[in-house]
């Protein structure tokens, strides 16, 4: 394992590889230091092509030994092209990364597959969380696979699916009369109290590097290439800033060549905090969520400074969807694709729009938009669309409804 400490990302004090979430002197984020030299020597494309199709072909990127035993492994999901949706909006290549193919169906399997195999090293019993929904499924779904026990703190005003496919995996959820920053605070605070591994608390520094394996993947399957554009939506910025991450490991290592791909985010415009920043040149300030986006209503965003530095580093953008065209890009990906998004994905679509309206992309570039969640676990938002047309048991009936003449 590459890994050989912690850093703090502002002071730069140095800590072991424990469970430790921000750093004693400064309360700055910690992230994972690597040998970057052994990472030269013995890391290339054909040791990655000959690992296990997930994320654990690269263990040796990550902070965290591949598990012995590699149960409900995440990862190596579809990379896939999507020339229609490319079409209607003025695109020349569009790649769509389907993280709705995990176990638990969003991109949160990754980054907690890590999480967890650092809390079964730890000899942890139980895995916890404060979570928007897709998280508390793969907390939960984790926990099962591994034989631990799982606990989640989610606002009570969570979309039912979501806690029900929580709550199938024996989990117990804890539902708070609040926002999701109410649940985080708490988490925080529990943290002190109980010996539970708080995956987006103390073991933050091993599960944000998780998402880094979505960049590794992308440039792998599109033949060790780099795309000019990636499209994500951002909740806390932590998976916004890993993805760019992950694309500047790969060129630090040799693994690919050429610039790296602008970073442009989606935010919700009823909790769009990151996106004010970026537009402001400001700080980001804390915010009421509001949003129809809740899988990424995040108020007050951990690495919401760091996900602006990202954006401006790599020549992207961010940008505050309006509300009324969330639902209208759930339905124009669907149409297009055949890819059913939760509101994530609705938000990154229409991050992507506005991109192309104010000419940032067009025909001559290679896009690819991560639809982290599947929209199976929010169907109350487009209930609506279903509008049956009702017949009696008669072909005739069926073909005069139709306009067909017999």
């Amino acid at each position: 394992m590459p890994a050989t400490a912690l850093r703090c990302r502002v002071c730069e004090t140095q800590y072991p590889l424990d469970p430790i979430g921000v750093c004693a002197r400064c309360f700055g984020p910690l992230d994972p230091v690597y040998d970057r030299d052994e990472q030269r020597r013995t890391v290339s494309r054909e040791s990655i092509e000959a690992g296990p199709l997930s994320i654990w072909r690269y263990a040796d990127l990550l902070p965290v030994a591949a598990p012995v035993e590699q149960r409900l492994a995440p990862g190596f999901t579809p990379l896939v092209q999507a020339p229609r949706l490319a079409e209607a909006l003025g695109l020349g290549e569009l790649w769509l990364k389907l993280d709705t193919a995990n176990p638990t169906h969003s991109f949160k399997d990754r980054v907690v597959a890590v999480a967890a195999a650092k809390a079964v090293e730890l000899g942890r019993t139980t895995l916890s969380c404060s979570s928007t929904g897709n998280l508390a499924n793969a907390v939960a779904a984790r926990a099962a696979a591994e034989g631990l026990e799982a606990a989640v703190l989610v606002p009570s005003s969570l979309e039912p699916e979501k806690l029900i496919a929580t709550s199938i995996y024996g989990a117990r959820i804890i539902a708070v009369e609040g926002s999701y920053d109410d649940c985080s605070r708490l988490s925080v605070e529990l943290s002190f109290e109980l010996d539970w591994a708080f995956v987006n608390v103390g073991l933050r520094s091993y599960y944000a590097e998780g998402s880094k394996t979505l960049a590794f993947e992308i440039a792998e399957q599109l033949g060790w290439s780099l795309p000019d554009a990636v499209i994500a939506p951002i909740g806390s910025g932590s998976m916004f800033t890993k993805v760019h991450q992950g694309f500047g490991e790969l060129l630090t290592l040799g693994l690919v060549d050429g610039p790296s791909p602008r970073l442009i985010g989606g935010q919700g415009e009823g909790c769009s905090p990151v996106a004010l920043g970026f537009a402001n040149d400001a700080k980001v300030k804390p915010v009421r969520a509001n949003t129809l986006a809740k899988s990424i209503a995040i108020g007050s965003p951990a690495d919401g400074d760091l996900a602006v530095a990202t954006a401006r580093e790599s020549g992207g953008s961010i940008y505050a969807v309006p509300e009324d065209q969330i639902v209208d890009n759930i339905a124009l990906l669907a149409e297009t694709t055949g890819v059913f998004g939760e509101t994530a994905p609705a938000v990154t679509v229409g991050a992507l729009r506005a991109a192309v309206e104010r000419g940032e992309l067009g025909e001559s570039d290679r896009v690819v938009l991560l639809v982290t969640g599947d929209g199976l676990k929010t169907p109350g938002l487009v209930a609506d669309r279903y509008d049956p047309i009702r017949v009696q048991p008669d072909v005739d009936q069926i073909l005069e409804t139709l306009g067909v003449q017999v």
